[in-house]
């Protein structure tokens, strides 16, 4: 295995709705290797989205600890979360988030934007990413002026636009068609090797699983198994 990325312990979140608590992730332990391609698999309500969340900064846990190398981001405050995210974390959804005023190169460059990066550097970076994705001749397109396939591409590309070191895909084909949804997988995998991204994917889709390096299965908020494949 190669040098590890980041290292969750005991990660246990719970979410109180009127007099009930939920326990959604029961004491998780996890590793995930610099350069991992790795499937987070379970049915809805498993506790994989959570995980990610936890993994991105987006969310916090209730208890247990989260090292992205020598730092805690159960210890950040908010502040330091968005900053984590920013710079280091590029993430994908099953619908997409898009800005429909925008355009795909827009949409592209708003993080690197927010980022700071020049807005020429930003948007040689966001054509350049575009183009790889497929969607050199749509950079001036709107949202509602692509497919879902095409609206994913530009995603992916809005992802990637900072750089990440590791590339968080929640459910990144549950609203494409199966061939358009391999296409999107494959597109993955070529992004994730050339960029030497560390890639982590959650998926209820055995298909899409089978294509990552490691299998961790959820069930019931907690680990059930852990395979490797030759992907």
């Amino acid at each position: 295995m190669n040098e590890p990325l980041l290292a969750a312990r005991g990660l246990t979140k719970n979410y109180t709705m009127a007099r009930r608590t939920l326990e959604v992730l029961r004491g998780v332990d996890l590793t995930v290797a610099r350069g991992d391609f790795l499937a987070l698999r379970g049915a809805s309500g498993a506790g994989k989205s959570t995980l990610l969340h936890l993994i991105g900064g987006l969310d916090t846990p209730n208890a247990g600890e989260i090292f992205f190398g020598s730092q805690n981001l159960a210890k950040f405050s908010e502040g330091e979360r968005m900053n984590f995210r920013r710079r280091r974390v590029g993430f994908i959804f099953q619908a997409y988030y898009l800005l429909p005023e925008l355009t795909a190169l827009e949409n592209v460059c708003l993080p690197a934007r927010v980022a700071r990066t020049s807005a020429s550097g930003a948007e040689k970076r966001g054509r350049d990413l575009l183009a790889r994705v497929g969607l050199a001749e749509r950079v001036e397109h709107k949202p509602l002026e692509l497919s879902g396939g095409e609206q994913q591409r530009v995603a992916i590309a809005r992802a990637l636009i900072n750089a990440p070191e590791l590339l968080l895909a929640d459910e990144p084909t549950g609203n494409l068609d199966s061939h358009t949804g391999g296409e999107i997988i494959e597109l993955l995998k070529s992004l994730r090797v050339e960029n030497q991204t560390t890639l982590i994917i959650a998926t209820h889709d055995e298909k899409v699983a089978a294509h990552a390096q490691r299998v961790i299965e959820l069930a019931d908020g907690r680990i059930h198994s852990s395979s490797s494949s030759s992907s």
